[in-house]
């Protein structure tokens, strides 16, 4: 069967899905929403409010749409899947109930509870009992400790202080001022885990999963991890630190018990899970979980799939993941992001970029870009993915950069040392 699918996102991660799904032999017709001026060249973009379902289920009937995937974890949060299913329409990603593993950490936290599965100590607090929360951290005294807003934070709801100070400060803004003042009604306090993180992705029809790669992000803004929290500086696959050993434990101590614990409690899960993971000395421990593929891992690990990802995201509606195969390339891939400078905070939109034509070796993911009059300009915060491939892990990186340097835009930034940290294993 042939297939029109549309895809729901705009950012790097979506550019990758689109492209990965454009190489399936059973593609019809490709359409993205809203989309970004990398996507055009390999659907047709559309504009389109996903947040408006009742105008996302309109554009269905109208182009006789077979299924739909959703990009983000916004839609997913907001019930999405529930609404289209609802319509008797195939829909990849996971029900309100199953996304509020990423929602809701308070949620997330009790799940991992109610089915032992391996994550840090806590404790929740809301907003107006930030005094007890202060209190707890002083009890505890142990730092650095972890504060975590319960809610969606785009990637930016986590603080790390070092001290008691650091701690009752950021407490303090998460109450009067921050723009996380609604995300953080509710905070999640966390011991700090010490050890290596990791993300491993499942793909899940409700009842069962396939294991769809592993990668290392970097989410500080700085080179050697230092700075702001951002949505993701750039990442390598496979992540040595992912060994053979480790992902059985991931699997049979994370990845089982979360999708059959799933299933137990009435909401299954189907989609992709992002599993993100400290690699301690205990063994893999959840730092969290996303109900959606992760912004950059994405962008490394669909490169490496050779199977038809449009052919698993089917199988996954239809509950018949069991049929179909996941496999991937022996290449390693390292992706580096630019970013506008100013970037996790206030930055200017519309630098022209210059370069783009230049790049031979890489694949260019498009994340915050606008086109006009045939030029591309700057139009986000994360504005282009360069991914880069080879053998071995260095030979990875020493491409992406390679190409990296061809692409310039006004005041653009990026980390120098991305993969670095893999080379050390």
């Amino acid at each position: 069967m042939a297939y029109n699918v549309l895809l729901l996102g705009s950012g790097g991660r979506e550019h990758a899905l689109a492209w990965s799904l454009n190489k399936s032999p059973q593609l019809k017709k490709l359409y993205i929403a809203p989309g970004n001026p990398g996507t055009s060249e390999i659907g047709e973009n559309v504009d389109l409010s996903i947040s408006d379902f009742d105008q996302v289920w309109s554009f269905i009937q109208e182009h006789e749409i077979d299924i739909t995937v959703v990009g983000p974890e916004q839609p997913l949060v907001d019930g999405i899947a529930n609404f289209l299913e609802a319509k008797h329409h195939p829909v990849f990603g996971p029900k309100l109930q199953a996304a509020m593993l990423e929602g809701s950490k308070e949620f997330a936290k009790e799940f991992m509870q109610r089915h032992q599965i391996p994550t840090a100590a806590y404790k929740v607090f809301d907003q107006e009992d930030f005094d007890e929360a202060a209190a707890y951290i002083r009890e505890q005294g142990k730092y650095p400790v972890v504060l975590k807003a319960d809610g969606l934070a785009g990637g930016k709801g986590v603080f790390i202080p070092e001290t008691e100070a650091e701690a009752i400060k950021i407490l303090e803004d998460l109450k009067t001022n921050s723009p996380l003042k609604e995300a953080a009604s509710r905070l999640v306090i966390e011991e700090f885990m010490k050890g290596e993180e990791a993300s491993v992705f499942a793909i899940s029809d409700g009842s069962s999963y396939k294991v769809i790669g592993n990668a290392q992000d970097h989410k500080r803004i700085g080179d050697g991890d230092t700075g702001l929290n951002t949505g993701g500086m750039g990442a390598y696959s496979p992540a040595p630190v992912v060994t053979a050993e480790v992902l059985a434990r991931v699997e049979k101590e994370i990845i089982e018990p979360t999708i059959s614990g799933m299933k137990e409690e009435g909401n299954p899960y189907v989609g992709f899970l992002y599993c993100g993971l400290m690699i301690t000395e205990d063994g893999p421990k959840v730092v969290e979980y996303n109900c959606r593929f992760g912004d950059p891992e994405c962008q490394v690990i669909l490169p490496r799939l050779r199977s038809d990802l449009l052919e698993i995201m089917v199988a996954a509606t239809q509950v018949k993941l069991g049929d179909v195969d996941v496999q991937f390339d022996d290449e390693v891939r390292c992706c580096v992001v630019l970013v506008s400078g100013g970037y996790p905070e206030s930055y200017e939109k519309g630098k022209e970029i210059t370069g783009l034509e230049e790049i031979e070796n890489a694949i260019i993911f498009h994340a915050g870009t606008k086109e006009e009059n045939g030029k591309i300009y700057t139009n986000g915060g994360r504005v282009l993915n360069i991914v880069g491939s080879g053998k071995e892990l260095k030979e990875a990186i020493d491409v992406t950069y390679r190409e990296v340097k061809k692409v310039t835009f006004d005041k653009a930034y990026y980390r120098s040392d991305i993969g670095a940290k893999g080379l050390k294993h």
